[in-house]
């Protein structure tokens, strides 16, 4: 369980793919085994502020200028998982992804276009010379997108209150064949009621990702920051993936009533964190 800093970056929720050791080719498998020999290892709250620290100097660097040796490891069922980080290809991701956030003026004040240019043109050349690449972790600001629920079940939530030192953990496992099993499920369902929707869409987008990894990877449903910025009964009553999973099968039954209330259930618990950002 990750310890309580004295400064906390909250707010952002992670999917995450944690591949075992065997997938990675050489030199990396063998970056990646002496790293998980270390003592320490920085967290996810690290990794958040390295990248709030570029955007510091005048002008901003919104791209770390070399790609990150650090990663996410755990072990399952004797397996060694890997989960880079990759923060300079989510950091030309997310950076594609903002105009999309914010107006215009807001953006040119928080990245000129210079830069935001820059970085682009440094994206374009990168790709050109990696095509295949992907993150393995996918990010989301005071939310976790609903169709990453499907991913997972209520039996796979670990929930841990935390105390003194220790944050709060709300995070959910699941092997990846049980994850692509789901989502191509629940698409099923879902195209059987209707043509299309955002909850298709996302689960077409995260399914595509999740055939890019090995099959024994692992997959990870983490709150992170939002737990601390949820009330404790908050995160102890919420059973979203439960919810999910109700409405889908409600669907399935022909139950449109009990899917649509399962749905409203989850909408409201989810508005109800996103009214927070525009208090704050």
């Amino acid at each position: 369980m990750p310890k309580v800093s004295s400064v906390i970056v909250p707010y952002a929720s992670y999917l995450r793919v944690y591949e075992p050791l065997a997938a990675f080719p050489e030199p990396e498998r063998g970056h990646w085994s002496r790293y998980a020999r270390r003592a320490e290892r920085p967290s996810y709250q690290d990794e958040l502020r390295r990248s709030l620290a570029d955007l510091l100097p005048t002008p901003p660097v919104p791209v770390p200028v070399h790609e990150s040796a650090d990663a996410f490891v755990l072990e399952a069922e004797g397996v060694l998982c890997v989960c880079p980080w990759r923060t300079r290809l989510r950091g030309w991701q997310a950076l594609a992804e903002l105009a999309g956030d914010y107006p215009a003026p807001v953006l040119d004040a928080l990245l000129p276009p210079l830069v935001r240019d820059q970085a682009a043109q440094d994206y374009e050349r990168w790709t050109a010379v990696n095509p295949d690449a992907r993150p393995w972790i996918r990010t989301s600001t005071w939310q976790v997108p609903l169709h990453w629920f499907v991913l997972v079940s209520d039996e796979e939530r670990e929930y841990a209150k935390g105390s003194g030192e220790q944050a709060p953990v709300l995070r959910y496992r699941t092997p990846m064949v049980q994850a692509r099993r789901r989502v191509a499920r629940a698409l099923k369902t879902l195209k059987d009621v209707i043509d299309e929707g955002p909850l298709i869409d996302g689960l077409v987008d995260v399914g595509s990702w999740l055939e890019e990894f090995h099959p024994r990877s692992l997959v990870e449903l983490d709150y992170a920051g939002l737990v601390h910025v949820l009330p404790a009964a908050q995160l102890d009553s919420d059973h979203s993936a439960a919810d999910v999973a109700e409405g889908l099968e409600a669907l399935r039954g022909g139950d449109g009533a009990a899917a649509g209330e399962a749905y409203g259930r989850l909408v409201e618990r989810w508005r109800a964190v996103r009214d927070r950002r525009s208090a704050n």
